[in-house]
């Protein structure tokens, strides 16, 4: 492939200049640039639901979401991935970010690991994927052979399928069952995908997993009622999860979380419907975790 004939790797003609410009007008071309990011996600909404629907079924199947790329497609997903267990409450294995060359290239690049296909699919057999899982594949460019590798192998499996790319019609996207394509244009650096293709991938990565953790019950209104207590923030945050949920002061927030470890759900139900902890859990386990589901029985 022609990687000169790419979208992302082609010359912007609004930032020519760009090492002849003031701080200031640096600045304005950058922030227009970046303008141009939710506008091309705009157009893609319906590939990203499919995906949020496709990866909430898999999650409620007992499967797995699986991020993988290279660089910094591959760190954007470690990071969303490392953020799902503290916003959301689950368990650490359950959202899970690949990167090529393994975890050190988290923080120095692995030359030529993105050009292997096999490692792709290693690091996913490595996981012990199966047809329960879902998996995301991320390439700015859209043409990263770790990732294609990964994504053909997950069809084999029988996974589900997205993949995440700032070009159209791209190779990865063709070997996806949902192909999500926010075309962003020319950086202002050629070339440097970090800056809005990084920006796109990183906005749609924040869609998905939180759409799919809202269908997952992980959400009451547009509280975070699953976050785990686990230090000082955290436990004043419950607190007032609990007292916008419930409109309780911050004594009876803080009584009812006490007798419940600090879980936020089971503390809003004993406010709302008057019960103790224990039946506050039980009618929890009786409606999956579901918050509303259980306000209404």
């Amino acid at each position: 492939m022609n990687l000169g004939a790419l979208v992302s790797e082609t010359r912007n003609p609004a930032t020519m200049m760009l090492d002849e410009m003031s701080s200031l007008e640096m600045m304005i071309c950058f922030n227009n640039e970046d303008r141009k990011v939710p506008e091309a996600i705009a157009k893609v909404l319906p590939e990203i639901a499919q995906a949020v629907d496709l990866s909430a079924a898999a999650l409620q199947a007992g499967g797995r979401l699986i991020y993988l790329g290279a660089g910094t497609s591959g760190r954007l997903g470690i990071l969303d991935a490392s953020e799902c267990p503290p916003t959301f409450g689950v368990p650490h294995d359950m959202v899970i970010g690949l990167i090529a060359g393994g975890q050190g290239a988290m923080f120095k690049a692995v030359e030529g690991a993105e050009d292997d296909a096999a490692l792709g699919e290693a690091d996913l057999k490595a996981l012990n994927l199966t047809a329960h899982d879902m998996v995301i594949g991320l390439a700015a460019s859209g043409r990263t052979p770790y990732v294609i590798g990964a994504l053909r192998f997950a069809r084999q499996v029988g996974c589900p399928t997205a993949a995440i790319s700032c070009n159209p019609d791209s190779p990865i996207a063709k070997e996806a069952q949902v192909a999500i394509s926010p075309v962003v244009g020319p950086e202002a650096l050629t070339g440097s995908t970090r800056m809005k293709s990084g920006t796109a991938q990183k906005l749609v990565l924040n869609m998905i997993s939180t759409g799919a953790m809202v269908k997952l019950g992980k959400v009451y209104q547009n509280l975070m009622v699953d976050v785990k207590a686990t230090n000082d923030k955290l436990v004043d945050r419950a607190c007032r999860i609990v007292m916008e949920a419930t409109g309780a002061v911050r004594s009876q927030a803080e009584e009812a979380l006490a007798q419940t470890e600090f879980e936020v759900k089971p503390a809003i139900l004993m406010i709302l419907a008057d019960v103790t902890a224990v039946e506050a859990q039980q009618r929890l386990q009786q409606h999956q975790g579901y918050l509303r589901a259980a306000l209404t029985c």
